[in-house]
């Protein structure tokens, strides 16, 4: 039973499809209305994870393989899922009471603090449990004190990730009822700062640069994606056939290896389809993401309502590229110039001591960088989405090079967490942990859950 509660809370669809039933019928909606909410709200999940998984496993993977290739780069791709299936083998168990224990904890928090926010990407959630309990593990918890322990660090950050994201998420969305779930909050603030930089200027919005004539097509997203993404990906391909990784007489064995054993694929098609691919893939995020916020928010009113009063569902970064298409674009392309500068400097640094050599991910510049571009450009306008994102990739690549150690001291060589959020909580907890015994670790991850409920309490008393 314990494994069938678990799996429902790591499966994202089913778990925000029952909050929102949930939501409905706090609300006291009839039957035929509850199905459906609850039913649209699963599939607008499932679309999103579709699109998302479409993207990852038909054009951003290879693409970063080119591109390594391509340009010679060798070092330490961050990505999330890489560590977990590491770590999951060893603390599988554990991680699994800690998202259990911080999804209920963050239900308390929203309740009796000013951290309303209530986390609702469950993929994330699993990550960082899984994270939690390996840091916290250095310092000698185990059992049901690292299960309490990783589960107060964990409600903590599902709710503080949200709400300091929530002033320009609200400016984004245009509304206070719709939080922001995604641990890569302190690169997305950090943009938002960026684009503050240039307020009291002309501060044109991404969306609204004036296009010559004949180029007003491209405001369409499906098309001026598609377009860049083309040409990136001729000219990576390109650079790879040229340096011989590719047979130009017409058989592509490597090539085959990295698009389903097609042999047949002229490397020029295969590169043609792919970056369509891509845009095709970011049509179908952006579809879902419509979906679940139609059928979520007003959904949850009945939690927030009746349950938590004033609660705001913290929902996965895809909620905001329907906000702002062209900087989810510009702000993926330049936080990948971000993440090879950043290679660079660590190149630079690596000759005067060692440093771990962190390469750009496709994938997290794609994700956590578009959002970058798009917190970034709500703040500053294009302005703000290029400076934002441009330090969002710098950001992604220092963080992960800073908490390597941390991660090598568990056996994790060559493995790292993208997301600048994995990145700051394992560099703070992790290198305590490193540090301090278990229970000094046990009442430290308490004091910081129950922090902001105490806080809380003493703001009431002195407003009342």
């Amino acid at each position: 039973m314990l494994d069938f509660i678990i799996n429902i809370l790591a499966t994202p669809a089913i778990c925000v499809g029952l909050l929102a039933m949930v939501g409905l019928i706090l609300q006291g909606k009839p039957v035929e209305e509850v199905v459906k909410g609850t039913i649209k709200t699963i599939v607008g999940f499932l679309v999103v994870s579709a699109g998302a998984s479409y993207i990852q496993t038909g054009s951003l993977l290879a693409f970063g393989d080119l591109f390594n290739y391509a340009f010679n780069m060798q070092g330490v791709v961050p990505n999330n899922e890489a560590v977990v299936s590491l770590a999951l083998t060893k603390f599988g168990a554990d991680s699994a009471y800690i998202m259990v224990a911080g999804m209920i904890l963050n239900i308390v928090l929203a309740r009796f603090s000013n951290l309303k926010y209530i986390f609702l990407t469950g993929h994330h959630t699993l990550y960082m449990a899984c994270m939690l309990a390996v840091i916290l593990s250095l310092c000698g918890l185990s059992s049901w004190m690292l299960w309490i322990a990783g589960g107060c660090l964990l409600a903590f950050i599902c709710a503080f990730s949200p709400w300091y994201c929530a002033p320009t998420m609200e400016k984004i969305v245009e509304t206070d009822e719709l939080g922001f779930g995604h641990f890569g909050g302190l690169g997305y603030w950090l943009s938002a700062q960026c684009g503050k930089l240039f307020k009291g200027k002309v501060n044109e919005s991404t969306e609204d640069l004036n296009f010559p004539q004949r180029l007003t097509f491209l405001r369409d997203t499906t098309v001026s994606i598609g377009i860049t993404m083309v040409i990136f990906f001729i000219v990576v391909t390109g650079v790879a056939v040229a340096k011989g990784l590719l047979d130009v007489a017409g058989d592509y064995p490597t090539l085959s290896a990295l698009v389903s054993g097609d042999t047949k694929t002229h490397w020029l098609v295969w590169a043609i389809t792919r970056g369509l691919d891509f845009s095709g893939a970011v049509y179908v995020i952006l579809s879902g993401v419509r979906l679940i916020v139609s059928e979520l928010v007003p959904a949850f009113k009945g939690i927030a309502e009746k349950l938590v009063p004033g609660a705001v569902p913290a929902i996965d970064c895809p909620v905001v590229f329907p906000y702002a298409p062209n900087a989810v674009l510009i702000g993926f392309l330049v936080s990948f110039v971000g993440g090879v500068v950043g290679l660079l400097v660590l190149a630079l640094v690596n000759k005067a001591f060692p440093v771990a050599m962190i390469l750009p991910g496709v994938v997290p510049h794609f994700f956590c960088g578009a959002t970058a571009g798009v917190f970034g450009n709500a703040e500053g306008g294009w302005r703000g989405c290029l400076l934002g994102s441009f330090v969002h990739g710098l950001l992604i690549t220092f963080l992960p090079a800073a908490v390597m150690p941390v991660f090598t001291n568990l056996g994790f060589t060559s493995a790292t967490f993208s997301d600048a959020d994995f990145s700051w909580m394992a560099l703070v907890f992790g290198n305590l942990s490193l540090n301090v015994g278990a229970t000094v670790m046990f009442v430290v991850s308490v004091v910081v859950f129950l922090a902001p409920i105490v806080l809380s309490l003493v703001t009431k008393k002195k407003s009342a």
